[in-house]
């Protein structure tokens, strides 16, 4: 058995080099199958990185290179065995909503801001990671990320219409302006761009529906780039038809990072919606991944890896990279099996570039814009915004908002949006614990207790409710309305604690100041059930103390008996509810005259 010191620097070892943790499954048949994934992975980045560097205002061969380092990077320091790096829909959006008002998409100044945002967004998730705050992607909600991706689906099909239709649109025009724009010239429509586009878009929907093993963007690539040859070829140059600008076939050449006062100071502000959303991206797919393959997911040291794989991409010509859905999936359902997979493609992209290079520029920009629609549409998830929309008004509420502030105000600030809205939904739920006020049911034979409301009555002088929820400081107003409307100072109040997980120190002081003003008026507070969390902190406190410790029981039957035993049976002679048991001795003994009882005063608690 290795000693404490082996052990440790074993553990050292793993994190400083992350592929120790799964080495030992690499075998001769791993890798057979991890290349095959690799290749197969590759040949599908070809057609999206030129896509999603459109999508970003990049030039083409950008996208590409984003899938080179980053991807080998993110495989290598991270833990999940089938997660793929590199440029996604989502990341090139922001990207271009960032940017595009500071520099020229597109130009040498926007390349240069593009790879600086990417070395900070790195430098933000690698610190995170190390931080061991993994934690941090839960803030963002399942519904933040179908309301964005749902609008970035919209923002992204728009911002293509120009090339689909061939209608002239000024650069940054917003949503509704460019759906005024299309309306307005829809007489302008070239009908070869359009048909180029129109034949891209069907091929591939076509392609998906029958063919779906088939990387349907290289079929509807092919498609739109043949019937342009051959309108070219019939038509000559009079189609209008434009094509990509010819990429470059060499290695991602180096570069650097503008860390100037002045570039820092306009890209601070969206480093943060940024790194939040490529963390939420790709741990969601890790966390999707893994669940399919049975393996456990480190949070934090992926949030390592995708720092490092944009730290290290931002001097390879990369620019902001993060996990990718369609290509995780893919690298799964090809039989990966360890990350070499995933580093694999990244290393044989960089030798199918130097092939296929030359021939980007036979695509059309309007097949380009065909392939843009396919990926919009299927951005937009159509089946969890339904289940949504039905179940839940908050979240109904979460999502539209993001949605919407996605469209018509911009995208970092949509996800902060989103964030808050989800923070502060969730803080009014938990504000508000629910008690339910009980009673025994006399009818039942053994007395079980039932909702007071549903019975429609109660004990004047003992209140039993259930609190489902925690004791914060946000809850202890609307906690103590609630017992205010229901309870008397004076009347005995026992409450079953089991549903309370967490209470603060402002929870605390409430129940020591609600236990001191009953104590006083002539009442108590007992606690049942109370779990060992809250137990502690009123201990270490001195709250327990406080209240009682003989006001802590272990069930309601105990507190009821403690209670009836120390209270004067006399404030009880005349009472017509008779709920508990311990009524029916009372019941027998002899009543006290009206006249005692109105001149008796209340009952206090034995000492």
């Amino acid at each position: 058995m290795p000693t404490p010191a082996v052990r440790s620097s074993g553990q050292l070892a793993s994190i400083l080099f992350p592929p120790l943790q799964w080495w030992h499954r690499v075998t001769p048949e791993t890798v057979k199958a991890d290349l095959i994934a690799g290749i197969t992975g590759a040949i599908v980045v070809l057609p999206q990185g030129v896509a999603f560097a459109a999508i970003a205002g990049m030039p083409p061969v950008y996208g590409l290179y984003a899938g080179m380092i980053p991807a080998i990077v993110a495989a290598l320091f991270g833990s999940s065995w089938h997660l793929v790096s590199g440029p996604t829909t989502a990341a090139s959006i922001v990207l271009f909503s960032l940017l595009s008002p500071l520099a020229e998409p597109g130009s040498a100044a926007y390349v240069q801001l593009a790879l600086t945002l990417t070395f900070l967004v790195g430098m933000a998730q690698f610190a995170l990671g190390l931080l061991r705050l993994g934690v941090l992607v839960n803030f963002i909600s399942h519904s933040v990320v179908i309301g964005f991706t749902s609008g970035a689906a919209l923002l992204i099909a728009a911002n293509q219409i120009h090339a689909f239709f061939g209608i002239p649109i000024p650069q940054g025009s917003d949503f509704v302006h460019t759906l005024w724009i299309l309306i307005r010239e829809s007489g302008q429509i070239n009908p070869f761009i359009a048909a180029v586009g129109g034949v891209t878009l069907l091929s591939g929907i076509l392609c998906r529906r029958w063919l779906p093993k088939v990387p349907y963007m290289i079929v509807a690539m092919a498609a739109g780039t043949l019937l342009a040859w051959i309108l070219e070829t019939l038509s000559g140059p009079t189609t209008g038809i434009t094509h990509v600008e010819p990429l470059s076939a060499s290695l991602p050449p180096w570069s650097t990072p503008d860390l100037s006062l002045n570039t820092l100071r306009a890209l601070a502000p969206g480093v943060v919606a940024v790194t939040l959303l490529a963390l939420t991206e790709a741990i969601s797919i890790a966390r999707a991944m893994a669940l399919r393959s049975g393996q456990t997911l480190d949070s934090d040291q992926e949030f390592i890896a995708q720092g490092l794989s944009n730290l290290c991409g931002s001097f390879f010509s990369a620019y902001v990279a993060t996990g990718s859905f369609n290509r995780s999936g893919l690298n799964f359902e090809a039989g990966a099996r360890t990350p070499v997979a995933a580093a694999a493609s990244g290393v044989i992209l960089i030798g199918l570039v130097t092939l296929v290079a030359p021939l980007a520029q036979l695509l059309p920009h309007a097949a380009m814009a065909g392939v843009l629609f396919l990926v919009a549409w299927g951005l937009i998830d159509r089946h969890h915004i339904h289940k949504t929309l039905h179940a839940s008004r908050a979240e109904s509420v979460i999502l539209l908002a993001t949605f919407l502030a996605t469209l018509f105000v911009n995208l970092e600030l949509a996800i902060l949006l989103g964030v808050m809205l989800s923070l502060g939904i969730h803080l009014a739920r938990t504000s508000h614990p629910r008690i339910v006020f009980r009673v025994p049911d006399p009818d039942h034979p053994r007395r079980r207790f039932t909702s007071a409301a549903l019975r429609g009555e109660h004990c004047p002088r003992i209140q039993v409710a259930r609190v489902d929820g925690s004791l914060f400081f946000a809850a202890i107003g609307p906690v103590q309305k609630q017992l205010d409307s229901h309870t008397s100072p004076d009347s005995h109040l026992i409450l079953v604690a089991s549903g309370i997980n967490f209470i603060d120190l402002s929870g605390a002081e409430f129940l020591s100041q609600e236990a001191s003003k009953r104590r006083l008026a002539g009442g108590s507070l007992s606690l049942v059930r109370l779990k060992e969390n809250p137990r502690t902190l009123l201990e270490k406190g001195g709250f327990l103390q406080e209240i009682g410790r003989e006001q802590l029981f272990a069930s309601k039957h105990e507190a009821i008996q403690a209670i009836f035993a120390r209270m004067d049976p006399a404030g009880c002679a005349l009472c017509s509810h008779q709920l508990f048991k311990e009524c029916d001795t009372i019941r027998n003994e002899k009543p006290l005259r009206p006249a005692q009882l109105v001149a008796m005063p209340a009952p206090p608690l034995a000492a």
